[in-house]
């Protein structure tokens, strides 16, 4: 009787055994929801933090994975802490996924209407194809980024008739910078930079509008200061001055999940592709885009413009997807 008695009788939910089996859930989810958990703290502080934070905001909207890992861990080890931290991880999340920044509509009439594109073309390796883009998709204005010397002169040979004005500082490697125009440029600063920034004011059809080429430091393990740095001074650029219409495009290094880059939306600037409707369309890398990858090619505008269209294109021989964005200047009010 105590043999049979002993082969139906289920062994406590204490046993040594099953602890054991809950401990090896609970401590990766651990894991995953503590490192989880600090690049969260970060975005909820609006800071961009250190090395390996600044590089892992980029990838925000991806950490919804392990958290979700976390979470199933959690549930199957009946660990009831992880799956309320997890639960509170996602929540937030969803919350930042949400785009940022302000959406407004100009109230003034519409004046004029005009095209513009911008691209990294990978230390030039990508010119030839952004000439194919140039003329398939017409654009007005071209900010062109990573343009050294070859690029430069493939850009001059192929383009030079379409587009006779141009603000350009070339270099070499990735240091070079190019801003071409149908319409006539006039002079103007750039923002200081370890890569070429130059800006220019162009006459759209009679109206001023003033130009900024992007290019800062990408934020490279050691060199985060400078990568911070020179997108506070993109945001002063932006701040100094509102009275002429203002576009700012290139390769900003930086998603709206750095706190750098949403200081420079906060001086009013809006995000043209968050006007569109694609706000988190990634732009690199170009070789997993549209599948995995972040946006950190943008078209930024004063509040004076409106969005028709966006669209990223892949081009060859480049790892960013250039951008397309079809604007209308409007009268303010």
């Amino acid at each position: 009787m105590d043999t049979a008695a002993a082969e139906w009788t289920a062994p406590p939910d204490g046993t040594p055994g099953r602890r054991a089996g809950r401990r090896f859930g609970a401590w990766p989810a651990g894991l995953l929801f503590l490192a989880v958990s600090v690049i969260v703290g970060c975005r909820v502080a609006d800071t961009d933090g250190i090395t390996p934070v600044p590089q892992a905001l980029a990838f925000l909207p991806w950490l919804l994975v392990p958290a979700t890992l976390g979470l199933l861990l959690a549930l199957l080890s009946r660990w009831w802490f992880g799956v309320v931290w997890a639960v509170a991880l996602i929540g937030l999340l969803a919350w930042f996924i949400e785009p940022y920044g302000k959406s407004t509509q100009p109230g003034g009439p519409g004046l004029v209407s005009f095209r513009v594109l911008t691209s990294n073309v990978e230390f030039g390796h990508g010119a030839d194809a952004l000439v194919a883009a140039v003329r398939r998709e017409k654009p007005d204005i071209v900010f062109v980024q990573e343009c050294e010397q070859t690029c430069d002169d493939t850009l001059r040979k192929a383009l030079g008739t379409d587009y006779p004005h141009r603000a350009a500082q070339i270099a070499g490697g990735s240091k070079g910078s190019v801003v071409l125009s149908r319409f006539p440029l006039d002079p103007a600063g750039g923002v200081d930079g370890a890569m070429a920034m130059p800006g220019a004011v162009a006459d759209v059809r009679g109206h001023a509008v003033r130009l900024q080429l992007a290019h800062p430091m990408p934020p490279l393990p050691g060199r985060t200061d400078e990568w911070r740095r020179e997108l506070g001074e993109l945001r002063d650029f932006a701040a100094e001055d509102h009275r002429a219409p203002l576009v700012v495009a290139g390769d900003f290094n930086a998603s709206q999940d750095h706190a750098a880059f949403r200081r420079i939306l906060d001086t009013g600037l809006q995000d043209a592709a968050r006007l569109a409707g694609h706000d988190r369309a990634p732009s690199w890398p170009a070789r997993t885009a549209p599948t995995l990858g972040v946006q950190i090619d943008h078209v930024l505008l004063s509040d004076d413009f409106s969005v028709g269209a966006t669209r990223f294109l892949d081009l060859k021989h480049t790892d960013h997807r250039a951008l397309v964005a079809d604007l209308t200047l409007h009268q303010r009010r």
